[in-house]
């Protein structure tokens, strides 16, 4: 037995129909999503095939996950829940922001591990000064499409959110009040008299560093990984999207795209509603 979900502007109610006829199955119809159910194991080669035909999502659902035993969210900040790059905006008060870009890019592609991109990132923005972050915050940071109905409908369902990211506290803690959310990780910048050193403050929140506090978080709640979703879009995330029972690649790099789960690259947020059969 396998789950197809379809879901994207461009999809239509007879779209879906011929999709869950040409795979054999049944067809549940919501206002945001259809769900095919088909008897047939469906692989990764025909939802590619089916993907290539169509300018909407097309997710099939591992084999043992169960959506309504979802307990926690872990996501990605930059480029994930938000669309920005927080450290590359804050790199364009420096005018660095073409070699910051560069090395983020380089990191995000898995060509360089992620704590050298972010030290040489950092060193760039020494002697910064503070009011540029709260300038990013204020006039850059915009939530991705269907962010706040994603987490309405999560809290809706008892499901419970961490933010994780590569980033920095500043914008994570701030996040975190705005949105109500459950947990947060982050990396503290440094500063001295109101600039920034080129350093970060204690450990570096890499790779690692995201998949620990995801199983840190099964831990407390007393669940099972297979009852968390895992969202990213850069090679930083997959460790952690590795250990969650699903893992959702948001606009994400191809590397990306080809190891998780499920893909997002048409639907905003609120397709995590869709993955979960979360009805709003």
């Amino acid at each position: 037995m396998s789950i197809i979900i379809l879901q994207g502007a461009a999809l239509t109610q007879a779209t879906a129909e011929t999709i869950a006829q040409q795979l054999g199955g049944e067809l549940e119809s919501a206002t945001a999503f259809h769900r095919v159910h088909t008897p047939q194991h469906i692989d990764h080669s025909t939802i590619e095939r089916l993907r290539s035909e169509h300018a909407f999502d097309i997710n099939c659902l591992p084999e043992n996950f169960d959506p309504s035993a979802v307990r926690l969210l872990v996501t990605d900040m930059d480029s994930t829940l938000i669309s920005i790059e927080c450290i590359d905006e804050i790199a364009d008060y420096v005018n660095v922001k073409p070699q910051v870009s560069e090395i983020t890019e380089s990191a995000m592609r898995g060509e360089i591990d992620f704590e050298t991109s972010l030290r040489r990132r950092i060193a760039l923005l020494k002697g910064l000064k503070e009011d540029a972050l709260q300038h990013v915050y204020h006039e850059r940071l915009q939530l991705n499409p269907g962010a706040e109905q994603m987490l309405a409908g999560l809290k809706a369902n008892n499901i419970k959110t961490a933010l994780v990211s590569g980033g920095f506290t500043y914008f994570t803690d701030k996040l975190k009040a705005r949105l109500n959310l459950d947990y947060t990780l982050a990396n503290t910048l440094e500063f001295e008299n109101g600039s920034l050193t080129g350093e970060i403050h204690g450990h570096i929140v890499g790779a690692q560093a995201k998949a620990d506090l995801l199983l840190q978080k099964c831990e407390e709640l007393k669940i099972k990984p297979s009852q968390v979703v895992a969202m990213g879009d850069g090679a930083n995330d997959l460790v952690m999207m590795k250990e969650a029972g699903l893992s959702i690649a948001y606009h994400a790099k191809p590397k990306v795209q080809v190891q998780a789960h499920a893909a997002f690259n048409h639907c905003g947020l609120d397709g995590v509603l869709g993955l979960l059969n979360v009805h709003q």
